[in-house]
């Protein structure tokens, strides 16, 4: 649970502007200049804090396992 101090240092992502006409790298320099900690900022006031397990699998077969379930019904 984060302090009220802590949740005072969040940046809503609601208020990330990125320019799209420019190249990737230069975007998500950006996006992490403006939300500060890509980890942990707000969505419409709620807090997401992202965290990942070192032992999970990655994303692509997340992706695909998900994808691939939805298709099945």
């Amino acid at each position: 649970m984060l302090t009220e101090e802590e949740r005072g240092l969040l940046v809503d992502i609601n208020t990330v502007h990125i320019d799209p006409a420019l190249p990737p790298a230069e975007r998500a320099a950006q996006y992490i200049e403006q939300i500060k900690n890509p980890y942990c900022f707000l969505c419409n006031g709620a807090v997401v804090c992202l965290k990942f397990n070192p032992e999970g699998g990655d994303l692509k077969t997340h992706l695909k396992n998900y994808f691939i379930s939805c298709k099945q019904g």
